[in-house]
């Protein structure tokens, strides 16, 4: 009988450690309670940065995130001169925009200046434009830069060149993604491609209010 119990006690265990590994595989499937949304970025949903956006667009209007409501805002920091980085990730955000049809009007393309000594707001504005008309460009002092920069935890610095004009700026390459509320939820890495910004984008469409 003792035998016969200590059997009875080793099948219960052995039935309750299965079903948590059920349990388990079901969260990792996304099938748990526990499940969250499938971003290919990186998942920063409940951050307690990236809340404020307060700058001059090309136009000389002071914007701010807040009046994005019921849109997808994607946020980028680079500048004008950057060579390959800033170009491609603005390119590929037009691209998807485009390939969203009707749902892409609902997408807004915010390109803030980290070098705002060269980047004047009419080279902004002819810059934005080259890749959609709809995308807006952002600049502030150098004191506001530093301020939204911080907020966003973005990195950038200048590299000294061959004259003191011709200088580079080292910077954070990704692209923030807000939900139609105005809250931060996907840190898009620059080299994602296209596909993973649309997929990203097409969630949040999706998402309830």
């Amino acid at each position: 009988m003792k035998k016969l119990a200590g059997l009875s006690r080793a099948l219960t265990l052995a039935g309750l450690l299965a079903m948590g590994l059920g349990l388990t595989a079901c969260d990792q499937l996304g099938l748990g309670d526990s499940a969250k949304t499938a971003f290919q970025g990186v998942d920063l949903t409940g951050a307690e940065y990236a809340r404020s956006l307060n700058l001059t667009d090309q136009d000389g209007r002071s914007r701010s995130l807040a009046e994005f409501k019921g849109k997808i805002p994607v946020v980028f920091f680079g500048y004008t001169q950057c060579p390959d980085v800033c170009p491609t990730t603005l390119a590929e955000l037009a691209e998807v925009k485009r390939s969203l049809g009707v749902d892409g009007e609902r997408v807004q393309g915010i390109f803030v200046t980290i070098d705002p000594e060269r980047d004047t707001a009419a080279l902004l504005k002819a810059y934005v434009a080259s890749f959609d008309p709809s995308f807006i460009a952002l600049r502030g002092s150098d004191e506001q830069t530093k301020a939204v920069a911080k907020e966003f935890k973005v990195y950038f610095a200048k590299v000294a060149g061959k004259t003191p004009e011709s200088y580079t700026m080292d910077h954070t390459a990704a692209s923030f993604i807000f939900d139609t509320q105005g809250r931060v939820r996907v840190f898009s890495r620059y080299g994602s491609g296209a596909s993973a910004l649309a997929n990203d984008i097409r969630l949040l469409l999706a998402e309830k209010s």
